[in-house]
């Protein structure tokens, strides 16, 4: 008699476990593969696009820059400056973590971080050349109702820019609505959101603009504006060092 009140409670302890293992491994799934589809509709596999960028400061100046972008795969961007004429002809290269700045008659490329920004504002590097959330996140759903999930994004290794983000995913296009980026420590470094869903055609639909502003810069805001993106196959040449000199021609 004695056996079976001990055994009662450790096989439902057992069945809870169980239970409770299987709904995580499951809702990590699901996270990711909502993930993966966001990213789908973000950019294609491989593509071109005309960003500007708009830099507002608490005075109420505003700095704009204009850049010709190409990607291929999930870890592959090369980044032309249009505009203004003082940066023209400048360009960056990412590969996987690793960023250089191509500045003309300056020599051999020089190497820049994700969390720097070579055109200042809010935005930093790893915004602007931004991989698939995908490639740097596993994501889990934490919340969801009737017109959204919402997931906690952990990066895989410490080189990815952000630590923790959360991501507000839109459930009727699975488009992403609103990102918080935190770091280790729980602390929010910014929000982007992201705003304007537009038809760019060749089957592209996604946010036109990503705004984003900070707590640690009160007072500046960024605007990234999409005016085109297209897909486009692209040689891998196109992603090299050697090539960062000769990206206009791409244009």
């Amino acid at each position: 008699m004695q056996r079976k009140i001990i055994l009662v409670p450790l096989i439902l302890i057992i069945s809870t476990v169980t239970v409770w293992a299987q709904e995580k491994t499951v809702n990590e799934a699901d996270g990711n593969e909502i993930l993966k589809i966001v990213d789908e509709n973000l950019m294609p596999v491989s593509f071109e696009s005309y960003r500007k960028l708009i830099n507002e400061e608490p005075d109420g100046s505003k700095k704009e820059f204009i850049f010709f972008t190409v990607k291929k795969g999930k870890d592959k961007v090369a980044m032309l400056y249009v505009s203004p004429a003082s940066e023209k002809g400048r360009a960056t290269l990412r590969l996987g973590d690793n960023m250089w700045l191509y500045i003309p008659n300056v020599g051999k490329p020089i190497r820049i971080t994700s969390m720097q920004s070579v055109v200042g504002g809010v935005f930093n590097n790893a915004d602007i050349m931004r991989l698939d959330y995908s490639v740097e996140y596993d994501a889990t759903i934490v919340e969801q109702n009737t017109s959204e999930y919402v997931l906690n994004l952990k990066a895989n290794s410490q080189t990815v820019a952000y630590d923790k983000l959360k991501m507000w995913v839109d459930k009727n296009n699975i488009m992403v609505t609103k990102v918080e980026c935190y770091t280790a420590s729980g602390t929010l470094i910014k929000t982007l959101e992201f705003k304007d869903v537009k038809n760019f055609g060749d089957d592209i639909m996604r946010p036109a603009v990503i705004e984003t502003n900070s707590p640690l810069h009160k007072g500046y805001r960024s605007l990234m504006i999409y005016s085109g993106m297209k897909s486009r196959e692209l040689p891998d040449e196109v992603f090299t060092l050697e090539y960062l000199s000769r990206l206009s021609e791409l244009r």
